[in-house]
């Protein structure tokens, strides 16, 4: 019987483009997801698709069961870092503990692989770039603790001697994800999401009036904040690099997901001006609490460890598919979920 792969919050913007990468791939996919932030028109019809929460033990258990799973790619999660900072319980429920209850269901069903979707937001305000791995994880809010709690629960369960094949995880901390696939089937259609590209392009057709530079007085060359901005079709082919290290019997490894070159915040703007022909209104405010003026990914160990091949690193390419997909999304004036 052939295995299959359980993905959680598939229906979201990296599931959704790691499921059509998997079934592209031959692989069998069951998602679950509760529609929180996904839509089920993102979710490539091969696919089985199961209304429900990650958390609960008993479904996934069934599932990894009776569909023959053999490795869990865990991205369902709360995202939103302002959030997590005025409401961090709900972060710690979802991110934290819904991932202990995935595991014990991985346990139970002798489910021994596991690929986590993490984040860069664990090593806060690092003090030193780019941010490598052996950099120290000082998280500053309860995003970063959240998923930095579901990496130390994985590692001891990883460490554990009486599991039979031994537990074995890939987590891979996300830099900035933006863009869509190419062929704008799907793309971040997340409500009310935060991330600067997709706000630029919203503010590019329109859709809001202005876009915001917190701070233009770091020390970058040309003042703004400085970040790793990773294309949403190369991540998600890590997610299948991943899967096939764990196959062939790789150990347990935490890796930065990015690619090791930053834009700021001003390079940003200027790029999407460039590929939507418009100059939308910029505004210039203070510095955030809590934002560090650069954060790029130290990415060596993730090329020695996976055969990843990379093949959307170009901001304009990055930027082009994201304004191309937020102009389409915005065409659809009833969302479609």
């Amino acid at each position: 019987m052939t295995k299959s792969v359980l993905v959680t919050g598939g229906a979201g913007y990296i599931g959704s483009h790691t499921c059509h990468q998997l079934i592209e791939a031959g692989e069998k996919v069951v998602v679950v997801d509760n529609f929180y932030s996904g839509h089920r028109w993102a979710v490539p019809d091969d696919v089985l698709l199961i209304e429900g929460n990650a958390g609960d033990i008993e479904l996934t258990s069934k599932l990894m069961r009776e569909h023959d799973v053999d490795t869990v790619i865990h991205f369902a999660g709360h995202i939103v870092v302002p959030e997590s900072v005025t409401d961090p319980l709900k972060y710690y429920h979802n991110n934290t503990q819904n991932s202990r209850n995935l595991l014990q269901a991985c346990v139970n069903s002798g489910v021994n692989q596991f690929v986590f979707s993490s984040t860069a937001a664990v090593y806060g305000i690092p003090e030193e770039q780019p941010a490598t791995e052996q950099t120290d994880t000082a998280p500053i809010n309860a995003y970063g603790r959240s998923k930095l709690m579901t990496e130390w629960m994985m590692q001891d369960l990883s460490d554990r001697p009486d599991i039979d094949d031994g537990f074995r995880f890939i987590a891979l901390r996300y830099f900035n994800v933006a863009g869509a696939r190419v062929d704008l089937t799907i793309g971040q259609a997340t409500p009310d999401a935060t991330h600067l590209i997709k706000v630029a392009c919203q503010a590019a057709l329109g859709l809001r009036d202005s876009v915001s530079i917190f701070g233009t007085d770091y020390p970058t060359p040309d003042g703004t904040g400085v970040r790793d901005y990773i294309h949403v079709e190369d991540l998600a082919s890590a997610h299948l690099s991943a899967l096939t290290y764990l196959r062939q019997g790789g150990d347990s490894t935490i890796m930065n997901c990015g690619y090791g070159q930053g834009y700021s915040v001003r390079e940003v703007m200027q790029m999407v001006e460039k590929v939507s022909g418009v100059d939308f209104n910029i505004i210039e405010v203070p510095r955030r609490a809590g934002d560090p003026p650069e954060l790029i990914a130290g990415d060596k160990l993730i090329h020695q460890t996976l055969d990843w091949k990379i093949r959307y690193q170009d901001l304009e390419v990055i930027c082009r598919t994201a304004y191309e997909w937020e102009k389409k999304w915005a065409e659809m004036q009833v969302d479609p979920s």
